[in-house]
């Protein structure tokens, strides 16, 4: 099994409860409307799903997301912001995204945000999201790519922890350039209706800079991802140094970073 490599420290749940559908599946909206059923696979702490359970619900009660995570713990996190926003249409389930607990064809929309990075086998798990999406629906998953990540002013401490986050993802089994290999992925897991795209987050205004900069510099020493650099050898003045890197950066009125993201819409 792949490890997570961000964990759920409060430094990795301050980035991912900033997601919204808005700034994180612009590329699928237009898709949504009242009364689809949609499977969010990898919901995490719930703010995606909310607000795609928002855009789908309607009167007569069809429009349904399934919220699942691998992990009841990762799943209570989803649960309690869906709960808190009122949201009655949600369901919560428990399950490897590898072999899906689903019928053929039951939803209308399979989304993942952010899940085919940190998976054993991402072909495989596209093929379980083509399965369990009907003929004319659509599986969207979004994944970002850390080897595009772009940033000025350059830093040596940021071009370290570029280097260290890739190496230790992948020492976990994932890939976390994942977003260019999208399309090539879809295509062997047998879709052949593919619309592949990109997006990207932009942080360059001084409370952007101060939010993402800060969260980063926090998790290079508190986070799974300290923890997993400790235990890999990385001297503990060596993360200090990356998370003073951050700091900086954060600080600089020249400040910008850009996060790439590549997007695919496939129809099975």
């Amino acid at each position: 099994m792949v490890r997570y490599t961000h964990g759920h420290h409060e430094t990795v749940l301050r980035s991912h409860r900033w997601r919204t559908a808005e700034n994180s599946a612009g590329y699928l909206l237009p898709l949504l409307h009242p009364g689809l059923r949609v499977l969010d696979v990898g919901c995490g702490p719930g703010t995606i799903t909310a607000d795609l359970a928002g855009l789908v619900a309607d009167p007569a009660g069809r429009g349904r997301v399934t919220a699942l995570e691998r992990t009841p713990e990762a799943l209570a996190l989803g649960r309690a912001e869906i709960l808190s926003r009122g949201r009655d249409n949600v369901d919560f389930v428990v399950a490897d995204a590898h072999t899906l607990p689903f019928p053929d064809d039951r939803f209308d929309v399979v989304h993942a945000h952010q899940v085919l990075q940190h998976v054993a086998d991402p072909v495989r798990m596209l093929a379980e999201l083509r399965r369990v999406c009907r003929p004319g629906g659509h599986v969207a998953v979004r994944d970002s790519d850390y080897a595009a990540f772009t940033w000025y002013p350059r830093l040596p401490e940021l071009d370290e922890w570029l280097a260290l986050y890739q190496r230790l993802a992948r020492a976990n089994g994932g890939e976390p350039d994942a977003g260019r290999r999208l399309l090539s992925w879809a295509r062997r897991a047998g879709f052949t209706e593919v619309t592949a795209s990109s997006s990207t987050w932009c942080f360059a205004d001084p409370a952007e800079r101060d939010w993402w900069g800060g969260m980063w510099a926090d998790r290079v020493v508190q986070s799974a991802l300290a923890d997993q650099a400790r235990a890999a050898g990385v001297p503990e003045r060596e993360l200090r140094r990356i998370a003073a890197g951050w700091r900086a950066w954060s600080a600089s009125g020249d400040g910008w970073l850009s996060v790439l993201h590549g997007e695919v819409l496939a129809r099975p």
